[in-house]
């Protein structure tokens, strides 16, 4: 486990260092929905956090109808990507109904600048997470992961895209298990995730920001 484990932080750090190199910038004229920052989320009372809540999932699950709304969603993302460092925040997100509607995203969006966009969000609410909440369906999160990577192997952005995300994942998952008595069946971590991650070092993964 222990080896496995410092495999993975050793993936994470690597990519996310360059993720990180892009700054990430969305416009305030395009976003539909208030621009709170991270501190002023992570105090908001709950009737006005499931309220920005609400408009949020429901901006990101509407139809990409025409470019225009692909854009639209994709400037919300890079809000969403802004706010999840804050730890609080990051926590209040990744327990909450966004979740399954980024894995739903990840699963469905036509556009893949949006599908990388999700995968970058869910990345980044693993890193700075610092309570999962035990009904959190990480597990269908890291094995849609698994499947894009393993169905995309060959293309290196995209791989690029979702890697850092199932290494945060996993990473979470054997932190957050450390802390327990007892593994959640929501956390289950098939064996599949752990074969992708050792292929994709075997391959030698050149990886650059998305």
């Amino acid at each position: 486990f222990q080896n496995v484990l410092k495999l993975i932080v050793a993936v994470c750090v690597h990519f996310f260092q360059i993720m990180k190199q892009v700054p990430v910038k969305f416009d305030l004229k395009t976003l539909h929905i208030p621009t709170y920052s991270a501190e002023k989320l992570s105090s908001m009372k709950d009737m006005d956090w499931n309220d920005f809540l609400q408009r949020v999932c429901s901006l990101l699950d509407s139809p990409e109808k025409n470019t225009g709304a692909a854009r639209s969603k994709l400037n919300l993302l890079y809000y969403l990507c802004t706010v999840a460092v804050h730890k609080e925040v990051a926590s209040r997100l990744i327990s909450s109904q966004l979740f399954p509607i980024l894995i739903q995203q990840l699963r469905a969006a036509a556009n893949w600048d949006i599908r990388a966009k999700v995968a970058r969000v869910i990345g980044l609410l693993a890193l700075h997470t610092s309570e999962l909440g035990e009904n959190v369906p990480v597990s269908e999160a890291i094995i849609l992961l698994t499947e894009l990577i393993r169905e995309n192997f060959r293309n290196s952005k995209l791989k690029q895209c979702l890697l850092p995300a199932l290494g945060e994942l996993l990473y979470l998952i054997a932190t957050q298990e450390e802390k327990r008595e007892h593994p959640r069946e929501c956390w289950v971590v098939p064996s599949a995730a752990y074969t992708v991650l050792m292929r994709c070092l075997r391959e030698g993964v050149r990886l650059f920001h998305c």
